[in-house]
């Protein structure tokens, strides 16, 4: 199964294993839960799998390279213990906690959840002094004399001999133990995260013309050479960076991560061609409508250089559709905290006795913000920033400057514990950045009249809204720019068909589509399902005229 197949059945096997009776126990008792064994190629997306099920589901997850252990890091170091047997005082060996079972015991303490994955990598590949370890503990959940404690699911992987000489082959008593899980490389499946996670336009777009370079080993008398998913990523991270510093990218820095010497030089020539690409066919200028389509030197282009051009609009799209998320789900936290400061202004103004007049006092001109100046969707409230009795006193600029640090503190408590994803932490502390602002413009224009002072707030984030609103306006504009665009060029052929199956591979696309709607998505949909239906009707016609000959 592919990585998302296999990511599905692991959710569904932890569901299974951490599914309570009436009375709290276990249904499947613990001892009866098989390891889940992922095998397959390297840099596919194990260990990245694990974060993502661990994410969605708010559980802990604790990962370990084993290779990187010895048996004493893994089951404990011996110790003279004094036992009584029989009367007489014995001294006997015990072993200290293993390093392993104690993070387990320290994530939950840090997370203050007790359940979660314990997520071994490369077990396939332990030394001989650790193999009868590994057993004991795919048997027993045990390291030595310390069991993983209950509530923690165990899932390991490993590498097909293939990609690694030192692959110790499982015997039958092994594999009756675990559940075992083959992964195969599939590009569109990676594809649909590369697209979420922002990899290079370069990359994916060479990927679609090569997919036969996704993911491949290779022997000559030179030796093994090899490509991974993972290595793909991480050139990707790198190109954005030495782009980014306007730093040369060569054949040197490719084949650091491409270690295959046919793959290296064949992504070098194309990442030349994107380059040249990219400057001549001035994509930006295409987005905001500048360039018309139907350019004779296109039209006539190898099939190659077309898919090229879509893959650098599909690229230049994809950041667009990304950072109008982003903004959307940083006005959401912003407007959680808006309103509460307005409902503590509320009740204190409630508790004080002074009901709102006509002249703005807290209460009538709080009450428009939440619908007028919400982001679309549903907010969720952050917890208040103004507690106690002596929130009475707090200013609008201070209130702001709790919520600020409020969410600094859950930042660094949610990142010790390991549980904010990368993307998570990213909106977080963009958050925390706009508060920072909102709070300095409040106090350097206010009044320190509360009323006075919410209304600007209220203001300031009314502002940020309609920027928000005009990016996404913006961004839809150039959405329908890039369809005229490829029409007038291409017309209805395959090369509309081509950034149709992008736009639909791209989760970020088609949220924004889902939630702003695009007038030439749809009608372009429309036209391809037509053409398919018409297609079906000739062909089902041939075959009925056929019958009657």
């Amino acid at each position: 199964m592919n990585i998302r197949e296999a990511k599905e059945e692991i959710i569904r096997t932890v569901r299974a294993y951490l599914q309570k009776d009436e009375l709290g126990t276990y249904v499947i008792p613990p001892e009866r839960q098989r390891p889940v064994l992922l095998i397959g190629p390297p840099g596919v997306g194990k260990t990245a799998v694990m974060r993502q099920i661990a994410e969605e589901m708010n559980i802990n997850l604790v990962s370990y390279t084993i290779t990187h252990h010895t048996r004493q890091s893994a089951i404990g170091l011996p110790f003279i213990a004094r036992k009584e047997y029989g009367g007489e005082e014995h001294a006997v060996t015990e072993y200290t906690m293993s390093e392993i079972v104690a993070s387990v015991y320290d994530q939950i303490e840090r997370s203050g959840i007790r359940e979660g994955i314990l997520f071994l990598d490369e077990i396939n590949c332990v030394s001989e002094t650790l193999a009868p370890t590994m057993l004991q503990f795919l048997q027993y959940k045990m390291f030595g004399t310390h069991r993983v404690p209950e509530g923690f699911v165990l899932v390991t992987a490993g590498n097909p001999p293939e990609y690694n000489r030192s692959v110790r082959d499982f015997d039958i008593v092994t594999l009756d133990r675990v559940k075992r899980i083959d992964v195969t490389a599939d590009f569109p499946v990676w594809k649909e995260y590369a697209y979420r996670a922002g990899v290079h336009g370069a990359v994916t777009a060479y990927l679609e013309i090569r997919k036969e370079h996704f993911c491949r080993v290779t022997n000559d008398p030179d030796g093994r050479h090899f490509v991974t998913p993972r290595a793909w990523e991480d050139l990707s991270d790198s190109l954005r960076v030495y782009e980014s510093l306007s730093l040369p990218v060569g054949q040197d820095l490719i084949a650091g991560f491409i270690q295959d010497p046919e793959v290296m030089k064949s992504f070098s020539v194309y990442y030349e061609l994107w380059n040249r690409y990219r400057s001549v066919y001035r994509i930006p200028d295409i987005l905001e409508g500048t360039v018309s389509g139907g350019e004779e030197s296109l039209k006539g282009a190898a099939f190659d250089e077309k898919l090229s051009l879509i893959g650098l609009l599909i690229s230049a799209l994809g950041a667009e559709f990304m950072q109008a998320d982003t903004r959307k789900e940083v006005q959401r936290e912003l407007f959680g905290i808006v309103k509460g400061i307005r409902d503590d202004l509320r009740r204190e103004r409630d508790a004080a006795g002074s009901g709102a007049g006509e002249d703005g006092t807290p209460g009538q001109t709080m009450g428009r913000t939440e619908k007028a100046d919400a982001p679309e969707g549903n907010m969720s409230g952050r917890a208040s920033a103004a507690e106690g009795p002596e929130s009475t006193r707090r200013s609008v600029p201070d209130r702001i400057r709790s919520a600020s640090n409020e969410l600094r503190r859950e930042v660094s408590a949610k990142r010790a514990a390991r549980m904010l994803p990368r993307g998570r932490e990213r909106i977080l502390l963009m958050t925390v950045r706009a508060l920072d602002e909102l709070a300095e413009k409040v106090a350097g224009e206010g009044s320190g009249d509360a009323a006075q002072d919410y209304g600007r707030m209220r203001d300031l984030f009314a502002e940020r809204e309609a920027e928000r609103k005009a990016f996404v306006q913006r961004t839809g504009e150039k959405l329908e720019n890039a369809f005229h665009f490829l029409a007038e060029t291409f017309g209805e052929g395959q090369e509309m068909v081509v950034f149709l199956s992008e736009l639909s591979a791209s989760p970020y696309a088609m949220k924004f589509i889902q939630e702003h709607g695009s007038p030439e998505y749809d009608r372009q949909s429309r036209l391809l399902l037509l053409k398919d239906r018409r297609q079906v009707l000739r062909e089902e016609l041939f075959s009925l005229s056929g019958e009657l000959e």
